[in-house]
């Protein structure tokens, strides 16, 4: 044979038995990589079914400590959100787990890498399935917002009988954030944090009216609510119905202020009795309106999230503010006694960080001071002193 074919036959040869050692090294390590990975998931089925059992299935107050809800309110949620919201169960996760992720985020502001681990999943799955629940509760917001009813004029109720007509109390919190090195002179607000100013309205029992995120910590309360009022789908006050606010917004129509340099805080009615009417309408108007300190104060302590700034885009903060928002008023209505609650009053004062359709009616569109509201308040803060008066002489 010819040299030069010898020596050609040989490469041939030993290229193809490497290559063909090569393909055979490939698919068995591949063989091995698949067996391992099938047998990664399998072992991990029970523990996640046995977590999750435990967390939601066992107890009440293990529930409630770890998810903010007792488990039939949980579960009630989960069936909300599945029939309703449009979340679906995927191949290997089903909606309570994925609820059940998102509620421990939202409760205890826990790290991506925490969760994963809590849950058995990777990162990749735990901020999927955030996300997707995120959305799907913010798609349920006409269900979770509430009507206001106004206060009546027989009304027995100690806090709000002196307000006819009232829907509720208003005010702005801030929740900080991390916002990128070039924002955060437009964040920063007069505590020196760097936080979003959210417009929060309640009722009487708590509960969120309406709610708005995104606005600059260094935006002025009054005009958040501007903003509010003027938006197409925006906050609507019905003409003659009003909220009650403090001095940090204008005294005029859909929204009553107490009197400006008049004793009016909480603590400064512990040893001395009102003087004069406008001193006794501050009185009544701060027991009255404390109730959105109480309702953001309550959302807080709910939710731990909003305690600390989270690192999610700020877009997205402002998305887990307004879940937050729902959920809470979600949870009032469906527990009948809520344990975080009895805690409240300990924890606000340990803070000191809070300071639907239209069916034709008119609504109110401007924030413009008028002599005529001026003297509505002056005729309602005579005539509560007065009553107040003759009741202490009998």
């Amino acid at each position: 044979m010819n040299p030069d074919m010898n020596i050609l036959v040989r490469r041939t040869i030993v290229v193809f038995s490497i290559g063909l050692l090569i393909l055979l090294l490939s698919k068995r390590r591949r063989r091995e990589g698949g067996l391992r990975r099938r047998f990664t998931v399998i072992d991990r089925i029970p523990t996640q079914i046995r977590n999750l059992s435990d967390l939601v299935d066992v107890s009440d107050d293990d529930c409630r400590d770890q998810l903010r809800m007792d488990r039939a309110t949980f579960h009630k949620l989960c069936y909300m959100l599945q029939s309703v919201g449009g979340l679906k169960t995927s191949r290997r996760v089903t909606v309570t787990e994925k609820v059940a992720m998102f509620l421990s985020v939202l409760a205890h502001h826990t790290k991506n890498r925490c969760v994963k681990f809590q849950f058995k999943r990777s990162g990749q799955t735990v901020s999927k399935h955030f996300h997707a629940v995120l959305h799907c509760v913010l798609r349920m917001q006409s269900l979770f917002l509430v009507k206001p009813h106004p206060v009546t004029e027989d009304s027995t109720d100690v806090r709000w009988q002196k307000f006819p007509g009232c829907l509720g109390a208003l005010d702005g919190t801030f929740v900080d954030v991390h916002v990128p090195t070039t924002d955060k002179g437009r964040y920063r607000n007069r505590k020196g944090q760097i936080s979003v100013n959210v417009l929060g309205v309640c009722d009487m029992n708590m509960r969120f009216v309406y709610v708005l995120s995104g606005w600059e910590g260094s935006a002025a309360d009054s005009r958040v609510l501007r903003n509010a009022i003027t938006r197409p789908n925006g906050f609507k006050v019905p003409i003659g119905n009003y909220y009650l606010c403090d001095n940090g917004y204008p005294n005029c129509e859909g929204f009553l202020t107490p009197y400006k340099s008049v004793r009016y805080h909480l603590s400064e009615w512990t040893a001395r009795r009102p003087q004069n009417y406008q001193e006794y309408f501050n009185m009544k108007h701060t027991r009255a309106r404390n109730v959105i300190e109480r309702t953001f104060g309550l959302l807080k302590m709910r939710w731990g999230i909003l305690r600390s700034p989270s690192w999610y885009p700020i877009r997205t903060a402002n998305k887990i503010i307004m879940a937050c928002c729902l959920l809470h008023n979600y949870i009032r209505n469906e527990m009948d006694v809520d344990p975080l609650e009895l805690d409240l009053d300990e924890y606000l004062l340990s803070c000191h960080n809070f300071g639907d359709a239209d069916d034709g009616i008119e609504m109110v569109d401007s924030l413009d001071t008028t002599p005529e509201w001026n003297t509505r308040r002056d005729s309602m803060a005579i005539d509560m002193f007065n009553e107040w008066r003759n009741n202490e002489a009998v």
